[in-house]
């Protein structure tokens, strides 16, 4: 069994930019203009960052469960003392494409992070299943992709919006929005059926799994649930 993971602490505060090497500035004037930077040479690493990038590598792999990795909010809570400079950070690696954050549907009031690589990866596979089973109005996971996920940043939106940003793509239409929650990359909301929770494909086990864990550090006691 796993030892507990050990609540995140940075021996400086703040934030840090990646240092840089005596090549950089004759390597940054190549292919850019002086107004276009790699997003590698312009990301802070925060506290907030750093905390994640740490938990997402001891993100466990399970047998039957095929997932990428997330943290739980309430986990990096735990882990970064500050919690008005972490809600700073989401919102600001949110605005950069760096993560996107997802209402947990478990009965407690707690949201998953996931890194917008490994949510795309998520969604890749969520793809190839659905199309596996079913043809017709694939196209919609194009439009998603491409016009809904980069200008919706919350964890919900509504119908209309949803409507309005894939007609972005083409006719869109109910049985697209249908196709696109058979993925599981959308969740009707029970008390309003016109809001829509995005979510990511393929987490009910560890979902289910989380709704009878009940401790200060939940999702490790999850895990240790199932490597016991």
């Amino acid at each position: 069994m796993a030892e507990p993971w050990p609540p995140y602490s940075s021996s400086s505060r703040g934030k840090k930019k990646r240092p840089r090497s005596p090549n950089d500035d004759a390597t940054s004037s190549q292919g850019r203009t002086e107004n276009s930077t790699s997003l590698e040479d312009n990301l802070i690493f925060s506290d907030t960052l750093i905390a994640l990038q740490l938990m997402r590598t001891q993100f466990p792999k399970l047998e039957k469960v095929v997932t990428q990795p997330f943290i739980l909010q309430s986990q990096l809570y735990s882990s970064v003392k500050d919690r008005t400079q972490v809600d700073r950070d989401l919102e600001s690696l949110k605005k950069d494409r760096v993560l996107r954050v997802f209402k947990l549907n478990t009965g407690q009031d707690d949201h998953a992070i996931m890194f917008m690589d490994d949510y795309l990866k998520q969604m890749e596979s969520a793809v190839r299943r659905s199309k596996g089973k079913n043809q017709d109005c694939s196209e919609v996971f194009e439009w998603f992709e491409k016009y809904v996920l980069p200008s919706k940043l919350d964890v919900s939106i509504d119908h209309l919006e949803l409507c309005s940003l894939l007609s972005h793509g083409g006719d869109a239409r109910d049985k697209h929005i249908t196709l696109l929650m058979n993925a599981g990359l959308l969740t009707r909301q029970l008390i309003d059926p016109n809001m829509y929770w995005f979510s990511i494909p393929s987490i009910g086990p560890i979902l289910k799994g989380l709704t009878q864990v009940c401790t200060s550090w939940l999702f490790y006691s999850f895990v240790q649930i199932l490597w016991c």
